[in-house]
């Protein structure tokens, strides 16, 4: 099964919008931060950032004034770039050269010994303009190619020449979050940080003191690591693994998300980097930010152990001894659509083992997976379905996952994906192959016997799909099977009948062998007919039929041969024994005529204009034969609209043929009659023939009945 992604990474661009004030005290210098706020509603703003990137261009040295006045534009800039919707008009201008050159420190003044004014400030506050400028992916490039990225560098390792904390702790912050929105999405850029030497001071910030900085770092890490093979060897050369692990169990929610992200993007597509971070020692603090109270750490952490358990059984076994299952199952109630995503990921790759499989189910893992089926998110509707998949693997979860109505819910849900919808397939039929196992069937009968009557139900109808043939006997007459079936039928949810419904149509289909509806039957007793040539023949014929006052010329012969009727009729007491001429006052001639037709040939084309009128005179002179053929043809018109009306039918001529294709009708078209105002009474009346249907049809392993060929 491939990795899921992530869908939502973190924006980058919100690392860049905290207060740029955060961590100053100074009134004073709050106040004069606040007079350098960009007017954006003027007329002319245009005119107000040139003006602004004119004095960057022009001050660009360390005199005070030049100085004083190269911070209050860049702030300028800074707090414009946070509106995305300005950011183009602030390149257009010209900004992104002047901001790139303001990376810089300018050079000192002649004897200069006391420390610059506003050190670090212009710097910082140019950063961050350059970092909110590449939020825009079309800006990237160009911020690149100003010569950027080799000054931001410089900037990460401005700690280690300074003592101004506060100051340095600001710049060297803006500069690793410059780095990562620089870089996001864009490997070509990634790859150039990594030239620029722009890697190992990113991860000697992982110890630095101030939390803001190491998450900055971490948030750079995170994306120079992401689907670029060399940055990710780099870093893990540059040993920043220990610290990382240490960083997962962090106090700070937000540091140790940067580091679980780290890892992650680390570890992805990358088999050799995933031992390595195993062997450190990063397995149990993972699983431990499984209980973080932070969502985004929690989706990372669970993503990760997907990866890690696709490393080795040995490994799959290992986190779930270390406690992961529980909270990675309270993981798919969350509100959070992509920790459910995840944490099924995570217990679907856990599922491939086999001893885990039977710890996810009983630590309550498959109602909330069977639930998810349900979700209209595709990506967690497929992660779901495969994480049960592996659970149906294991003979001891089949029961349970009957017992809730897993079956059901495999069976009836709507799935997005074609995987899904293939993936769902495998489950049902291993679910069919474990049902055919003694152990399996014997625990689901048992349960069929003792639990609850809704549980009882859930397992019949599960059973009516999956059963082996030679089961059937055993599960629907001799456990009760199908006076559970019928009871669901009888039952005022409409849910419950439908799935009835299905089931005794899938029932009925097993156990017979070919249904009425594929194929016309041939008569059941075997005999010689005399031939058309002799159909109304007056050669040799010696008795004549009176229909609608047209002579009928038949041959006793042949009609002793054909039914009990006319034997009955030449051979018994009656009068027509001697007569010459017998009057039928009830049947139309062409009816009669099609009647005569089988007797003396033994088949016969049926339409349906006719094929009631004729199943009543085959019925009337006992033609088995005919009558099939008859009701053959009827059942070829059977209807949501009619279907009752032939019910009627098959019961006034004992036509049991057309009786059960009645039946059978009724049950593939519940959903379609269920909505007629009449349907519940049809299913109350047809209930004694199903059940007779069925103890007739069980009692054999195949039953080949007079439907057959």
């Amino acid at each position: 099964m491939d990795q899921p992604s992530i869908a939502a990474r973190k924006s980058l661009k919100r690392k860049l919008e905290h207060d740029s004030l955060e961590g100053r005290d100074d009134r004073k210098f709050r106040a004069a931060e606040a007079e350098a706020e960009p007017d954006t509603t003027g007329q002319d703003l245009a005119l107000e950032i040139q003006a602004h990137v004119d004095i960057l261009n022009s001050t660009f040295s360390s005199l005070e004034a030049d100085r004083a006045a190269a911070k209050r534009a860049s702030h300028f800039l800074s707090q414009l770039a946070k509106n995305e919707e300005i950011v183009n008009l602030i390149v257009d201008c010209g900004a992104v050269p002047a901001l790139v050159m303001h990376l810089m420190a300018p050079p000192p003044l002649r004897g200069e010994s006391t420390p610059k004014q506003y050190e670090h400030e212009v710097e910082k506050e140019s950063a961050f303009a350059l970092g909110l400028i590449a939020v825009k992916p079309e800006h990237q490039q160009l911020i690149v190619d100003a010569g950027a990225l080799s000054h931001l560098v410089d900037l990460l390792r401005r700690h280690k020449s300074s003592s101004n904390s506060r100051a340095i702790n600001g710049v060297i912050r803006r500069a690793a979050d410059a780095i990562t929105n620089l870089a996001h999405e864009n490997n070509v850029i990634k790859t150039c940080v990594r030239i620029e030497g722009g890697i190992p001071p990113l991860v000697e910030l992982l110890e630095f003191v101030d939390v803001k900085v190491q998450r900055a770092a971490a948030g750079a890490l995170r994306t120079l690591a992401f689907k670029n093979d060399e940055n990710k060897n780099q870093i893990v050369q540059c040993n920043a693994l220990p610290t990382l692990i240490l960083m997962l169990q962090s106090e700070d929610p937000t540091v140790h998300c940067e580091a679980v992200g780290v890892i992650g993007n680390l570890v992805h597509s990358s088999p050799n980097i995933k031992k390595e971070v195993l062997l450190a020692g990063a397995l149990q603090p993972v699983i431990g930010l499984l209980s973080s109270s932070c969502s985004e750490s929690q989706r990372e952490a669970a993503l990760l152990l997907g990866q890690f358990a696709a490393a080795d059984s040995d490994c799959k076994v290992h986190i779930v001894q270390r406690g992961a299952v529980r909270p990675l199952i309270d993981m798919l109630e969350s509100p959070d659509a992509q920790i459910k995503e995840m944490s099924a990921f995570a217990l679907g790759r856990l599922a491939q083992e086999m001893h885990n499989q039977a710890g996810i189910a009983h630590s309550g893992g498959i109602v909330p997976l069977l639930k998810l089926l349900e979700s209209k998110n595709g990506s967690l509707q497929h992660n779901a379905a495969f994480a049960l998949y592996g659970l149906a693997d294991n003979e001891d979860n089949v029961a349970e996952l009957v017992k809730v109505g897993g079956f059901q819910k495999l069976q009836d849900g709507e799935f997005i994906v074609q995987a899904t919808k293939d993936c769902v397939d495998k489950t049902l039929k291993r679910l069919e192959e474990k049902v055919h196992g003694q152990q399996v069937l014997n625990h689901l009968l048992y349960l069929m016997r003792v639990a609850e009557k809704s549980v009882q139900g859930q397992i019949a109808l599960a059973l009516a799909h999956l059963c082996a043939p030679d089961d059937r006997k055993a599960i629907f007459l001799d456990n009760n099977g199908l006076e559970l079936l019928l009871g669901l039928l009888e039952s005022g949810n409409q849910m419950q009948q439908h799935a009835g419904a299905a089931a005794l149509y899938k029932l009925a289909a097993k156990t017979t062998s070919v249904s009425l509806l594929d194929a016309a039957p041939l008569s059941p007793t075997p005999q010689v007919y005399l031939g058309e040539q002799f159909v109304n023949n007056p050669t040799l014929s010696d008795v004549t039929f009176l229909v609608e006052g047209k002579r009928f010329y038949a041959h006793r012969i042949c009609l002793l041969a054909s039914s009990d009727a006319f034997r009955a009729m030449f051979d018994g007491g009656y009068r027509e024994r001697d007569a010459k001429d017998v009057e039928i006052p009830n049947i139309r001639w062409d009816v009669f005529e099609l009647m005569m037709r089988f007797i003396y040939t033994g088949s016969v084309d049926v339409d349906i204009e006719v094929a009631q009128d004729l199943l009543r005179a085959a019925d009337q002179y006992l033609l088995e034969g005919l009558k099939l053929l008859c009701e053959y043809t009827i059942a070829q018109d059977i209807s949501v609209e009619n279907v009752s009306l032939m019910y009627e039918l098959s019961e006034g001529f004992n036509a049991r043929s057309l009786m059960e294709a009645c039946i059978l009708f009724i049950f593939e078209q519940f959903d379609k009659l269920s909505s007629k105002p009449w349907c519940s009474h049809l299913i109350q009346h047809i209930l004694p023939e199903v059940r007779d249907y069925f103890t007739k049809a069980l009692t054999k392993p195949i039953q080949a009945n007079l439907k057959q060929v």
